[in-house]
């Protein structure tokens, strides 16, 4: 008999370093970006654009699971491969759709988007200041400069490390990590800072844990298509959050919310959440029939 060679590739090497790059590059995006807005934006004005920016964020998965359940509508091998020599269906389990497709045209979409941020300007004027000549500019932005850090010293405890920081930051380890380490060390003492992160990370692991399974669950409970599967997620859950960051942007516009009211708002409406989601407990699906689990073979 002649040996079977298993199949197998590294080609999946490409992918993770292909994603290790994306993050690389989407990371700066949101604290640089928040950073930006806070610069040069009113204080009544802030939350608005912060809601504006978080709802594009939920704007871009929607519209990639809409293209994610174009691409699982069509063959891995589309182009390669006749559509008349295809013989089974995306409701098939060995169905595999061209989820490659979806790679390449988000790739070139973020490559054509990061363009116009090279054109980006390193200051601007604050929102409701006149503009004035470079001289003057450059004096008020210096003023602003100061001012920012002269608050920075009032805030938290971990901030105290925050200036030294920036002041000594080199190219050279030497001088990077004794000033890293206090900071990072002063952070993670920071009560309220960690307390935001431990929320943050059970939100995001419900979220991706609803991403990550949810599909399946509806192609076995259901008996949907991935592609049908990936559309109804997008369609039913991500336009409720664009909604949710809008309207809570524009709320706290309006009546001037400040740092403690809005910590309360969030208390109260994670609470209800919470509730709800506890909810689901009592909303149970029958079981589907399986040979040999819930059902004998005859």
């Amino acid at each position: 008999t002649e040996c079977e060679k298993e199949p197998g590739s590294l080609l999946w090497i490409f992918v993770m370093v292909g994603n290790i790059v994306r993050g690389m590059g989407e990371t700066p995006i949101m604290p640089l970006g928040i950073s930006y807005l806070e610069d040069f934006a009113k204080a009544e004005n802030s939350p608005f654009y912060l809601a504006c920016l978080h709802t594009a964020t939920v704007i871009g998965p929607f519209l990639g699971l809409l293209l994610a359940s174009f691409c699982a509508e069509l063959f891995v091998d589309i182009g390669s491969v006749s559509a008349d020599e295809i013989t089974i269906t995306a409701t098939d389990a060995r169905w595999v759709g061209a989820w490659w497709l979806g790679i390449l045209i988000c790739a070139l979409l973020n490559l054509l988007v990061g363009i116009p941020f090279w054109f980006l300007p390193k200051s601007l004027v604050k929102e409701g200041e006149t503009s004035e000549p470079e001289e003057a500019s450059e004096k008020s932005l210096a003023q602003l400069q100061e001012n920012d850090k002269n608050e920075t010293k009032q805030t938290i405890h971990a901030e105290q490390w925050v200036i030294p920081f920036i002041q000594h930051q080199t190219n050279s380890w030497h001088y990077f990590l004794p000033d890293f380490i206090p900071f990072l060390k002063a952070l993670f003492h920071n009560p309220v800072y960690m307390l935001f992160i431990c929320i943050t990370v059970l939100q995001f692991s419900a979220f991706d844990g609803m991403i990550s399974f949810m599909p399946k669950y509806l192609e076995q409970q259901f008996g949907k298509s991935a592609s049908d599967a990936i559309f109804l997620i997008g369609v039913y859950n991500l336009p409720v959050l664009c909604v949710g960051y809008f309207s809570g942007g524009l709320f706290m516009k309006k009546f001037k919310i400040n740092i403690y009211q809005a910590a309360n708002i969030a208390f109260w409406v994670s609470l209800l959440e919470y509730l709800l989601y506890f909810a689901a407990y009592w909303t149970v699906c029958d079981t589907s029939p399986v040979a040999g689990l819930t059902v004998s073979y005859q």
